[in-house]
């Protein structure tokens, strides 16, 4: 399917969507206990899949329009009776690897040709190290895996520039084991303030973690126990940041309210600090958990993505709008992604006419000698790209995006969310 989006203003009140990360987690933490409700969840194809999961380790999950109730398989999963398709989501992959790993028997995980493409060596490593059976059938680091081995826990080193998730399924699975895992760290920690949501979900289910001098430490031996039985999910500030973005291009004479933004852990929010630091009139109310954003004019600055790769596309376009350069920098691992999202962005960018420089490790974008147009371009079957490449079209356009459906994996109803505010969205 693919949408075009016309020049447009935005305007009114949207209420962010709750929490890709924190609903996987929160899902996945239920299923390590008893009986949990998750509220507000996040109902997308990526949380799904991890509640797909769940029951394949022996859970059960209701959903309803409010809530997720989960009878959890008791901190020890069941073996599979068949193959677990991840589908396209990384975090669903990653947090239930080190699940599979508890268990006596094989698990078999895969997914779409995208996911099958990401990197799980240094997880399936790690797995090794504690004593479990940790494989990639194509011996290459990457899905299809083979992984079980009734792992009780131990010490491990490992990377932490690669993917933070990894540190988050050892976390989560070392909690229910008998020893208890250390995780030594050998690189820098990249997207820290995942970790940190983890840790605070972590603390919300009853489970005791350590940080350490050179990493994370779980003791064994615990239990998955929510307060009162319940665990309400907040809203997404990695989603939020489109709205933002969108009210700080395209806001209307009334402003655009985004409510749901009460503080967390998400580094995401760092999109307030950054459009603030690029010059955009907004007002952050933390008690109401309201922004209110006003059409501004912005100026090129220099961010650091190390801890918040899904913010690079949001911040990519911003940029092509904005007076002056943007410097995307510590960007190397946001190319590991569902795409490789430094050269996604830059190619369909300058395909709209931004003048957009590529490095490694850096995405510059010239908006000061950018003239964008309209035009089609690809959306690499990546939501991130697809609703960050819709911006353009707000003040550029018309702009047509192809493979648009993709946008289910974190928010659903993305379009017509932009079509409330007042854009023009046709299919």
């Amino acid at each position: 399917m693919q949408r075009t989006i016309h020049p447009s203003t935005v305007g009114g009140v949207v209420r962010a969507p709750p929490s890709k990360s924190y609903t996987h987690r929160a899902i996945l933490a239920a299923g390590y206990a008893g009986e949990t409700t998750v509220r507000n969840p996040l109902d997308s194809a990526d949380t799904r899949a991890t509640a797909r999961v769940v029951e394949a380790y022996g859970g059960t999950v209701t959903r309803d329009e409010t809530r997720v109730a989960v009878e959890g398989f008791g901190g020890r999963p069941a073996v599979p009776d068949d193959v677990i398709d991840c589908a396209n989501s990384g975090t669903t992959m990653r947090l239930t690897t080190a699940t599979a790993a508890l268990a006596g028997g094989l698990t078999v995980l895969t997914g779409d040709g995208s996911l099958r493409s990401r990197p799980q060596g240094p997880l399936l490593d790690a797995i090794g190290d504690l004593g479990g059976r940790a494989e990639s059938t194509r011996a290459n680091g990457q899905a299809p895996l083979v992984v079980g081995g009734d792992v009780d826990g131990g010490a491990v080193a490992m990377p932490g520039d690669v993917s933070s998730q990894y540190i988050t399924a050892l976390l989560m699975a070392g909690a229910v084991t008998e020893k208890g895992i250390d995780i030594e760290l050998t690189t820098e920690l990249k997207s820290a303030p995942y970790v940190e949501i983890t840790l605070e979900l972590l603390d919300a289910f009853g489970i005791e973690t350590h940080s350490t001098d050179d990493g994370f430490r779980v003791p064994g031996g615990q239990q998955y126990v929510a307060d009162e039985g319940t665990y309400a999910v907040p809203g997404d500030f990695s989603s939020m940041s489109y709205l933002l973005a969108a009210g700080a291009l395209a806001a209307g004479e009334d402003a655009l309210l985004v409510e749901g933004a009460e503080p967390s852990a998400q580094g995401d929010s760092a999109i307030v600090s950054i459009l603030d630091e690029m010059g955009a009139t907004l007002d952050w109310d933390r008690d109401a958990g309201e922004i209110r954003v006003e059409q501004s004019s912005l100026s090129g600055i220099e961010v650091d993505v190390g801890d918040t790769p899904d913010l690079l596309p949001t911040i990519a376009v911003l940029g092509a709008v904005a007076d002056g350069t943007t410097s995307i920098v510590n960007c190397e691992h946001v190319r590991y992604k569902e795409t490789d999202r430094v050269s996604a962005m830059a190619n369909e960018l300058s395909a709209l006419g931004a003048v957009v420089g590529e490095q490694r490790d850096v995405l510059t974008v010239h908006g000061g000698e950018s003239s964008l147009t309209g035009g089609t371009v690809a959306g690499h079957d990546d939501h991130r790209i697809i609703m960050a490449l819709s911006l353009v079209g707000l003040v550029a356009g018309p702009v047509t995006i192809e493979g648009s459906d993709h946008v289910d994996v974190s928010f659903p109803g993305y379009f017509e969310t932009l079509q409330s505010l007042g854009v023009n969205v046709r299919e």
